[in-house]
């Protein structure tokens, strides 16, 4: 690949452009094209800002930079989103709730996720599923 090749790539990235637009029009391999962008450090936005924001972690406040054309960042990695979520049950749209009636202690209780719930409780359930018989 010659220089002209490779800086006609790089201004293709920068514009935005996907790397099987730029194989199509170059005419090149798109795994040519994403192995010499990924080698040389050539991203989407690499080099003009205004294709980038940044905004903080909700919950580290962590610069997070975001790229213009895809779905924002709330959190700059797992861990946070993990204990920013846990931090804010009270936040979270549960959908899946249902009304079952425990075969052992009759209790009509509301449960999360499972629809077929027999029981309220694993004692519940014990209780139900032993009851009369002695273990020695």
């Amino acid at each position: 690949m010659n220089q002209l090749t490779q800086t006609k790539i790089i201004q293709l990235r920068n514009q935005g452009i996907g790397y099987t637009k730029i194989a199509n029009q170059l005419n090149i391999s798109v795994n040519t094209i994403k192995y010499f962008c990924r080698r040389n450090n050539v991203t989407i936005g690499n080099v003009q800002d205004n294709h980038l924001t940044k905004t903080e972690c909700e919950h580290c406040s962590t610069c997070i930079q975001q790229v213009k054309g895809r779905k924002v960042k709330r959190f700059c990695c797992n861990k946070c989103r993990n204990s920013w979520w846990n931090n804010h049950l009270d936040l979270v749209k549960r959908k899946a709730i249902y009304k079952c009636k425990c075969l052992n202690c009759k209790k009509t209780v509301e449960v999360y996720g499972n629809k077929n719930r027999k029981y309220c409780s694993h004692e519940c359930y014990i209780e139900y599923r032993f009851r009369g018989v002695h273990h020695d």
